[in-house]
């Protein structure tokens, strides 16, 4: 596409990226056909095919986003903080994430029951190191007595799996609590359990 787009191309473009998210994330990359993400996307295949030359280009293009908005709750822990109100809160801001964005959340799950092909560098590259970097924190959070003692590690690990599975198996979720809506008490039950887990 052209370096200065004009509004429809804008238009157009956006308007791809919103149909792949919706397509990628219902039937995962392998079951998902550029047809199906055109019809999504109200364009012709010819006229998406302007835009991204190929399925690949848009599901890469979608991760690309994707992760850059993953890791920013992370990022956000702040080191100089409050120990348990800082894991709190990135726990929170997972949470709002599952809710806010279950679809992307359900990409990322499809992309890492495929083995991850397409961003297996980044989790073994940026995302290693910068949870490395915050269980550096935890952990001296833990010698400082300011936190229980707890593996840094798993504990973030915890947080994705309480958090993400909100998004991830919402059909379940939502199947087991009726007309509930699990976000009015997962937070409260969520900072229950991490602050019971931490608070010395």
């Amino acid at each position: 596409m052209p370096k200065s787009a004009t509004r429809i191309q804008q238009k157009n473009q956006a308007a791809i990226m919103t149909a792949g998210l919706e397509v990628f994330s219902q039937f995962g990359f392998r079951g998902s056909t550029l047809d199906q993400v055109a019809d999504a996307a109200g364009l012709s295949k010819p006229n998406l095919l302007y835009y991204f030359p190929s399925k690949d280009a848009i599901y890469t293009a979608l991760l690309a986003r994707l992760l850059e908005n993953w890791l920013e709750p992370l990022h956000q822990m702040n080191d100089a903080g409050d120990p348990v109100e800082e894991i709190l809160g990135y726990a929170n801001r997972k949470l709002t994430m599952s809710r806010d964005f279950p679809r992307e959340s359900r990409l990322f799950a499809n992309e890492i029951l495929q083995g991850a092909p397409r961003i297996k560098d980044v989790l073994a590259g940026e995302l290693r190191a910068l949870v490395e970097a915050k269980a550096t924190v935890i952990k001296r959070w833990i010698a400082e007595g300011k936190i229980k003692p707890v593996d840094p590690v798993h504990l973030i690990f915890s947080i994705w799996s309480l958090t993400q599975h909100y998004a991830d198996f919402d059909v379940q979720v939502r199947a087991i609590l009726g007309d509930t809506d699990p976000f009015d008490t997962a937070e409260t039950h969520l900072n229950d359990v991490f602050r019971r887990l931490l608070t010395p």
